[in-house]
């Protein structure tokens, strides 16, 4: 076990059949550290966990306004979605309005992640298309803020396009880090995706919390994603997610964001406090009882709630064990 970390159990049977271990930081708007677990200074990609600042160049530039994108499109911006028809049809209306086409996105196609939306598509005979990649929603802001700003829409996804230039500059300034030299790979969606470490994406998330030190237009556009994400958490993930749950029960208290290989962030503006979390072995299911384990020691969620202690169910429906935090740990 990494020094310092935390760990995740999953119990089968009265054992502890497996463990998920993890870092996290938990950081004011300032940088100062306010807890931490594990090595949180060394680079992470954060992956999805981050699309709300990514969502912020889309209604401070103007964009969202010239085009009348209400709050479900800019929570759609924030998404990691199911591809459920709902989704789909918000992403397909969004890019007409700005005149372009799902033929634009340079995100790829895959099918919908949730079974039923899956199944509905098969049996309709239509081709999964770019509109059902789960990313469909951050890369229709992209798109949206490239036309706004009179720049070309082909080509988005490459680091040197000004969209991507933008959300760099952005995520540097937030993070309060110079992030030139950092580490950076592809994201799933095809995007550059930054090394970062745990503090220093923890603290953009505080500053998303505690948006009073940042300009006028920039705190309003904060005001704006989070007020969206909590008025439309359906769009933020879809049908029995995490953070639709989250997002619909915590307005005021925390909007949360998964990323994959088991990252995840959490923005918590009663508190101006920002967290940040990686798993070390990558798995979204330990990330998520962690993350419902910090909310719940800082007061985002009750502190009975059934999302820090899921239960493991086999294939007939029955209880078979839980996950929990280890003893010893928030929540554990």
């Amino acid at each position: 076990m990494p020094a310092g970390s935390f760990a995740i159990e999953v119990t089968r049977g009265g054992i502890v059949e497996s463990r998920h271990h993890g870092a996290a930081a938990v950081v004011r708007s300032d940088g100062v550290v306010e807890a931490a677990w594990g090595d949180i200074d060394t680079a992470v990609f954060a992956r999805s966990a981050i699309k709300p600042l990514q969502a912020i160049p889309l209604v401070e530039s103007g964009a969202a306004d010239r085009f009348g994108l209400a709050k479900e499109q800019i929570a759609l911006a924030c998404a990691s979605h199911n591809g459920e028809p709902r989704h789909v049809a918000t992403v397909r209306a969004w890019l007409a309005r700005v005149g372009l086409s799902e033929q634009d996105l340079e995100c790829g196609g895959h099918a919908p992640t949730r079974l039923p939306a899956f199944e509905a598509l098969v049996r309709s005979g239509e081709a999964v298309s770019p509109a059902y990649n789960n990313c469909s929603g951050k890369h229709s802001g992209f798109l949206t803020t490239a036309v706004h700003l009179g720049e070309p829409t082909a080509g988005y996804i490459r680091a040197d396009h000004p969209v991507q230039q933008r959300l760099r500059a952005v995520y540097s300034e937030m993070c309060g880090t110079d992030l030139a030299g950092v580490p950076v790979g592809t994201d799933g969606c095809g995007i550059p995706t930054l090394g970062v470490p745990l503090s220093a994406m923890a603290r953009a998330m505080a500053r998303m919390a505690d948006p009073s030190g940042l300009a006028a237009a920039r705190a309003a556009a904060i005001g704006r994603i989070l007020d969206a994400m909590w008025s439309e958490p359906f769009m933020v993930a879809g049908t029995d997610r995490f953070c639709t749950q989250v997002n619909g029960r915590a307005r005021d208290r925390a909007a949360v964001k998964t990323g994959a290989e088991g990252v995840f962030c959490a923005i918590l503006p009663a508190q101006k406090l920002g967290i940040a979390l990686k798993i070390e072995d990558g798995a979204g299911r330990a990330a998520e009882v962690a993350m419902a384990a910090l909310l719940r020691r800082y007061g985002a969620l009750d502190r009975g709630d059934e999302l820090a202690h899921p239960l493991v169910r086999n294939v007939v429906g029955l209880t078979v064990g839980e996950m929990r935090p280890a003893a010893g740990w928030p929540g554990g």
